[in-house]
Order: structure tokens, then C-alpha cells, then sequence
């Protein structure tokens, strides 16, 4: 097989690998209200149970560093994927908070140690090749996640049961890694490294802006909808649009950001990426009405699509820790950030309004272009 060949093999299993984790995420968000009723527990308790499934992700992604270098990325991406898919179908079945509880630390360790996983494969597919690749995989995820929501939804607005819609779910996770399994590289990292590391030196600045976006995505994602109703700007059953502009966008942007990347490289890319999105925010805050405040989810989505791509690659690209490593500790600080930082939301807005929250968000992200030139000027990159 001609390299060409193979290097489309491998790129196809990777986007594959990113699809069946964005749709089998998104397929669990509309089977959540039918979860809660069907094991009969309030919104409190509900939110500690969901909680199971960011301690799931988070501790299996401190593992899978050191999986992904004693066996190799390949049988992870596989068993993670197959293990989110295996679970999904009990999701949408079990009926007691503790049963439930115990399924969403199994579906978040499998969706933590693919998205580990399939990060460290995509920076060596990317190596192998001689163009950006990452943003393009970054945005099957989020192809992956409109496909997961739109199906499920669809399928319960015809009166189909959850649990037909959850094994359909899995059926489409499972076959996308079943089919990605041949096409994915057989490599491993360094073996005499530690099993975990704390990122430090430049891993650490990247896992910080890194949070920091993903801290944004998950303001966005939990709390535009009370900020733009609350504002009047649209009505409360409209709230959902701001997410949906903001995804669409951020989509688009993935889709084009490795040509951008090419032809501005990482470091223009951080850098006007982050001003395109704390404008975005600005502009947001400032609306006077529902078309401007849409142009603000716009930038954001556009601003903020490139930023975690590009960091997962100059992650790989570093020389302080084992690439897979850097890669797991990065990405364990980003979940650790999407956990607690709508919660920090919460609470600032609950003491000086969410508008301040947001205004305090936004400042997190301006993180991102101040240090840019840093983040790549010690990676050598332009």
C-alpha cells in the first residue's frame, strides 16, 4: 500500500474515531429529562449524578497516557469507544439512582480515555502527514455531536422509546469504531516514562489557555440560554438558538481551520482566534438585541474553533514530557475546567449577576492571544 493510501486510511480512521465520540456524547443529552424521571430524582440530585460521568472521564483520562504507551493507542480508541457504546443502551435503562450513578462513570471513562486516545493518534497522523489535520478532526466531533442530538431527538419526537433510541445510538458508535479499528495506527509511547504526569514548563501554559477555552464552550453551552432570556433578547423558548448559532459556527470554523492554519500558523491563529472571540463576547454583552447578540455567538464559535486544536498539536509538538503524556494532562485539565467552571459561573453570577460572569469568562479567554507568542515562541513555532 502506497503511503498516500496509507496515510488516508489512517485519516479516515481517525475522523471516525471523533465522529462515534461527538455522537455518542450528544445522543445522552436528550435522554437526560427521561433519566431523571424514570430513577425519581430532582434537579439537585440529579446534577451530583452527572457529576459521575466527569469523574469517570477525568479519572480514566489520568490513565490512559500510560494505557495508550503499554499497549498502544490503537486497542484504547477501540475499547473506550466500545465500552461508551456498551453502556449507553443502560443509560436509558436503569432505574435507581445508584445503578445510574455507577453507568455514568463507565460512559465518562470511555468518552475520557477515547478523547485522550484519539487526541494522541490524531497529533502522530498529523506528523506523518505534511499539512494541518487537526482542526478538520476537532470538527467530525462536532459533526459527530449534531448527528447524536439530532437523531435522538428526532427519534423521541416520534413517540420511539428511549431505550430503542440509546441502542440505536450505540449501534452507530459502535460500528464508526469498529470500522475505524483496521484503519488506526499501531504506536505507543515512551514506556519508561511515569504513569502520570502534572503538566509543567510549556504543558502547563497550553493546558491553561487550553481550560480556558473549554471553560468558554461551557459557559455557552450551560448558560447563554438564561443570559439571553434573562436579557429579554429572545423568548424563553428560544433560548437554545445562541448554543445553536454558537455550534454551527464553531463547526464551520473547524472545517476551514486547517486551510487558516496553513496559511497563518499557530501562533496568528491563537492570537486572532482569541480576539475574534473575546469580541464575540463583548459584542454579546453589549446587545441590545437578538440579531446582535447572534453575531456575538458567531465570533465566539469562529474565534474559539481553532484555539484547542491547535494546542492539542503544539502539545505533541513539545519536548518536556512524553507526547502522550502532555496530551492527557492537557485534556485532563480541560474536563477538570468544563466540571468546575459553569459552576464558578454560577456562583459569581449568583453573588454580582451573570453578565459579570460572563465579562469574567471573557477575560479568561483574552489568556489566549496575550500569550500566544509565548505558548509558541518556546515551541520554536510561528
Amino acid at each position: 500500500m502506497t503511503k498516500p493510501q496509507t496515510q488516508g486510511r489512517t485519516r479516515l480512521g481517525t475522523r471516525l474515531a471523533f465522529l462515534a465520540a461527538g455522537f455518542g456524547l450528544a445522543s445522552w443529552a436528550p435522554l437526560v429529562p427521561f433519566a431523571r424521571d424514570r430513577v425519581g430524582v430532582d434537579e439537585g440530585a440529579l446534577g451530583l449524578l452527572l457529576l459521575c460521568l466527569g469523574v469517570g472521564s477525568v479519572t480514566a483520562m489520568t490513565l490512559t497516557g500510560m494505557l495508550s504507551a503499554r499497549w498502544g493507542v490503537r486497542p484504547v480508541i477501540v475499547l473506550s469507544g466500545l465500552l461508551m457504546a456498551a453502556t449507553l443502551p443502560f443509560l436509558a435503562s436503569v432505574d435507581t439512582p445508584a445503578l445510574l450513578g455507577v453507568t455514568l462513570f463507565l460512559f465518562g471513562a470511555g468518552l475520557g480515555s477515547l478523547d485522550v486516545a484519539m487526541n494522541i493518534h490524531a497529533v502522530e497522523v498529523e506528523k506523518a502527514g505534511d499539512a494541518p489535520l487537526m482542526s478538520g478532526f476537532h470538527a467530525l466531533f462536532s459533526i459527530g455531536g449534531f448527528g447524536g442530538a439530532a437523531v435522538v431527538t428526532g427519534l423521541l419526537s416520534l413517540g420511539v422509546s428511549a431505550i430503542f433510541c440509546a441502542a440505536a445510538s450505540a449501534v452507530v458508535v459502535g460500528l464508526a469504531i469498529l470500522a475505524a479499528w483496521p484503519r488506526l495506527l499501531r504506536i505507543r509511547g515512551a514506556q519508561d516514562g511515569p504513569l502520570f504526569a502534572i503538566p509543567r514548563g510549556v504543558v502547563l501554559l497550553l493546558a491553561v489557555l487550553a481550560a480556558a477555552a473549554f471553560l468558554a464552550e461551557g459557559a455557552i453551552l450551560d448558560w447563554s440560554a438564561v443570559l439571553i432570556t434573562d436579557a429579554a433578547l429572545v423568548p424563553v423558548a428560544q433560548g437554545g438558538l445562541g448554543y445553536i448559532v454558537f455550534s454551527i459556527a464553531m463547526t464551520v470554523g473547524r472545517l476551514l481551520g486547517d486551510g487558516v492554519t496553513a496559511r497563518m500558523g499557530d501562533r496568528r491563529v491563537l492570537f486572532w482566534g482569541g480576539i475574534v472571540a473575546v469580541w464575540g463576547f463583548v459584542l454579546l454583552l453589549l446587545a441590545p438585541n437578538a440579531a446582535i447578540a447572534s453575531g456575538g455567538f458567531v465570533l465566539i464559535g469562529l474565534g474559539a474553533s481553532n484555539i484547542v486544536p491547535v494546542l492539542f498539536r503544539l502539545a505533541g509538538a513539545q519536548t518536556i514530557m512524553p507526547s502522550g503524556l502532555a496530551i492527557a494532562a492537557v485534556t485532563t485539565t480541560d474536563y477538570a475546567g468544563v466540571l468546575v467552571g459553569p459552576a464558578g459561573v454560577g456562583a459569581i453570577a449568583h453573588v454580582l449577576g451573570l453578565g459579570a460572569a460572563f465579562w469574567v469568562v471573557a477575560a479568561l479567554v483574552a489568556l489566549v492571544p496575550f500569550f500566544a507568542f509565548r505558548a509558541t515562541a518556546l515551541l520554536g513555532r510561528a
